[in-house]
């Protein structure tokens, strides 16, 4: 009677040959009611109770066949609660950004100040019609916006338009880390769209261009709106009803976008965000149209400039900059990343810290992270990375090490600054509808991971008891259109619930 609409119902033997209901897909909640009806079915009989470990199993078992799992849940006190595959190597996917990010806290100084040294430049180089050069040092947030109001790409033009009124080319420089635009390991197909979206010095508007697709007439294609910047080739087609299905495909390093799919002739309007492969450009072009605005004539061309991998060459100018943008703390950012996953700031972040130990370079940048993780006594054998978001194929990480490695945060004297980046269950970024109504909202702090045939959440918990909980599952080979997010969340229910 209380069974929510359409709700699937999957029966399994329980105790004893009993038949009890789990609806994982509908709500996690369900696995709770799950855990207790085997507990009060082993009671009754004059069983043992399972343990949490055994209730756990026995969720994990409702997933689709061919799931790999591992899960580590330790108490407050470093006891195993629930103990699978521990030291097995997975994808973390976007897991990743919690070390990029601990690794900022641990290595980085002045994460509360104004972020001077990451602040974008304007040079002018020559007397009567000057080059204009645009420097970028790794910041993540410039913006070209309209309504901005800090670290905006108008305070430049503003000021380069009050220096002079005729400029010559136009130059983004992107030298101050080495050119490599993806990581190791990422697949080609996402770059087209903003999660896989370039990584430079020099970077405007998170590297992304909005499209906004709007129904035509029927069998006739959409309204394809963007910015002039890219070329659409337009074989999406408006259908009479149904499902908007829209996708988007670019080579790299072409600036023509193939969109197809179909779109229902009453949908609201849809939008995709497409990535940009050549950042410096992008932003040096989008500077000299506001300096076009201001009355500048730009008689040059538009041009980027990057650096060789190895070793990078860094921009070194004889004067001063006309103008130097000062982005709001480096902190806030940190925010930024693990609430919302966003890969393009975690990529440029694991860059500034290679800066600090190295060349820019994100073997450099990882190189200082697992000497962190080294410092945190997690095993050498539970990670390798090749990037700092988690888009890469090639990272791996055991779910003990991943435990090891958040209880060493809590310890830290910056781990509560660190802590209150992550989401929060039924409140806000990647979890914001998870655990809704459940007895974990606003009582689980964890990062969401999820890539190709990967998923994972791995933080902190306060179980029934008030006791704290430090977890990390992870989940590997889904098959194809599968998903394991309601199995997670059920097993987590399961384990806050018993202890």
């Amino acid at each position: 009677r209380d069974r929510p609409s359409g709700c699937p119902v999957s029966p399994r033997a329980g105790l004893l040959g009993t038949t009890v209901t789990v609806m994982l897909r509908c709500n996690s909640i369900w696995a709770t009611i799950f855990a207790l009806l085997l507990s009060l079915s082993a009671a009754a009989f004059g069983q043992a109770v399972p343990s949490t470990q055994q209730q756990v199993e026995a969720v994990l078992r409702q997933a689709p066949t061919g799931t790999r799992f591992g899960i580590v849940v330790v108490d407050n006190s470093g006891r195993d609660i629930v103990s699978i595959a521990p030291t097995d190597r997975f994808i973390p996917a976007s897991n990743t950004k919690m070390f990029t990010t601990a690794a900022a806290f641990a290595l980085l100084a002045d994460l509360e100040k104004p972020d001077v040294e990451g602040g974008t430049q304007v040079y002018l180089k020559g007397k009567h019609r000057p080059d204009v050069i645009l420097v970028g040092r790794g910041d993540a947030r410039l913006s070209s916006a309209p309504d901005c109001l800090v670290d905006c790409l108008a305070t430049l033009a503003d000021a380069t338009a009050a220096t002079t009124r005729h400029v010559r080319h136009v130059v983004g420089d992107a030298t101050w880390f080495p050119d490599q635009r993806w990581s190791a390991g990422m697949s080609w197909n996402n770059i087209a769209e903003r999660s896989g979206t370039a990584v430079a010095a020099l970077s405007l508007d998170s590297n992304q261009l909005p499209l906004r697709v709007t129904p035509g007439a029927v069998d006739q294609p959409p309204l394809a709106e963007v910015s002039p910047y890219v070329t659409i080739d337009n074989r999406a087609i408006t259908i009479p009803s149904g499902a908007t299905t829209l996708d988007v495909e670019r080579l790299p390093l072409e600036n023509t976008v193939r969109l197809t799919g179909v779109i229902a002739v009453s949908a609201p309007a849809t939008i995709l965000y497409l990535g940009i492969d050549d950042p410096a450009h992008y932003t040096a072009w989008t500077f000299a149209r506001m300096l076009q605005a201001r009355k500048v004539r730009v008689s040059g061309n538009i041009q980027s400039r990057y650096s060789p991998p190895l070793p990078a060459a860094l921009s070194s100018h004889e004067t001063p900059p006309v103008a130097q943008l000062t982005p709001l703390p480096l902190a806030d950012d940190l925010i930024t990343i693990n609430k919302v996953s966003q890969n393009l700031h975690a990529e440029l972040l694991i860059r500034r810290i290679a800066r600090q130990y190295g060349n820019g370079s994100v073997k450099a940048g990882v190189a200082a992270v697992a000497a962190m993780l080294e410092r945190a006594g997690v095993p050498r054998t539970a990670f390798d990375f090749s990037d700092g978001s988690g888009m890469s194929t090639y990272n791996r990480v055991a779910p003990r090490g991943v435990v090891v490695f958040l209880r060493w945060i809590a310890a830290q004297p910056w781990g509560a600054a660190w802590r209150a980046t992550l989401p929060i269950g039924g409140v806000d970024g990647t979890i914001r509808r998870r655990f809704t109504g459940t007895p974990l909202e606003r009582r689980i702090f964890a990062k969401t991971g999820g890539l190709n045939a990967t998923s994972a959440l791995s933080g902190y918990m306060i179980a029934r008891s008030g006791r704290e909980l430090t977890f990390s599952i992870l989940a590997n080979d889904i098959p194809d259109g599968a998903s394991v997010l309601s199995t997670i969340d059920a097993a987590l229910m399961v384990v806050a619930a018993a202890n």
